[in-house]
């Protein structure tokens, strides 16, 4: 009898598996980040806090629909990245909307908060992506939740970077250029993650012969 650890069949099951374990430690992570984030972001008036919340409650989605396709085909997976994509446009858009209402409504954030509680995801996330970091180059959907887990770290490092601005300038300009570029950086990745999912897509249902599927408008 064959060992099973042999077996081609085993050890896809067992690199699932530790994909599947990653994604659920690091789907808790991002939930009660989202919740301690948010919250702070809101009581500080910090434009750049509620974007990197927003981010943590993006990338939870993204870990529930990696999780759900971990043990699916590659055409599953592809609309789960095109999914993903597609959540990192709407919180670019949302996050662009609320740098428009500081504008309109300035007020000066709370820099100690952003500080403290900008050190905190930025622990967090490192741990994530840490986790992540051997599953980059998996598949399409691992490469896709690796992507927005290296994108939280660029966050979370202007979220701080935030924090000083307005301790230095008493202002909300800081706060404001960081949440731009949070938005920037969630509408570049989506570019990325679309493309990828779209390629992904077309080849599959290119060897099914059943024609091509892409996420994105033609």
């Amino acid at each position: 009898m064959t060992d099973c650890c042999n077996d081609a069949g085993c050890e896809i099951e067992k690199l699932r598996a530790r994909q599947r374990g990653v994604l659920v430690t690091v789907l808790a992570v991002n939930c009660v980040m989202f919740v301690v984030e948010s919250a702070a972001g809101f009581i500080a008036s910090s434009n750049a806090l509620v974007a990197d919340s927003l981010d943590m409650l993006g990338d939870a989605l993204v870990y529930g629909f990696s999780l759900y396709v971990v043990a699916r085909n590659d055409l599953w997976k592809a609309r789960s990245a095109a999914i993903k994509g597609w959540i990192m446009v709407a919180f670019g858009v949302f996050t662009l909307g609320q740098v428009v209402y500081k504008i309109a409504f300035p007020e000066v954030p709370s820099f100690q908060t952003i500080g403290a509680i900008g050190v905190l995801a930025l622990i967090a996330n490192a741990a994530c992506l840490g986790l992540l970091w051997r599953h980059r180059g998996d598949d399409v959907n691992m490469r896709s939740v690796w992507l927005c887990s290296r994108n939280d770290i660029v966050a979370n490092v202007s979220v701080l970077f935030a924090g000083i601005g307005v301790w230095a300038y008493d202002s909300q300009i800081p706060d404001l250029v960081v949440g731009l570029a949070i938005a920037a950086v969630f509408l570049k990745s989506s570019v990325t993650v679309l493309r990828d999912a779209a390629s992904v897509a077309a080849q599959h249902r290119s060897v099914a012969g059943v024609g091509t599927w892409s996420p994105t408008p033609q």
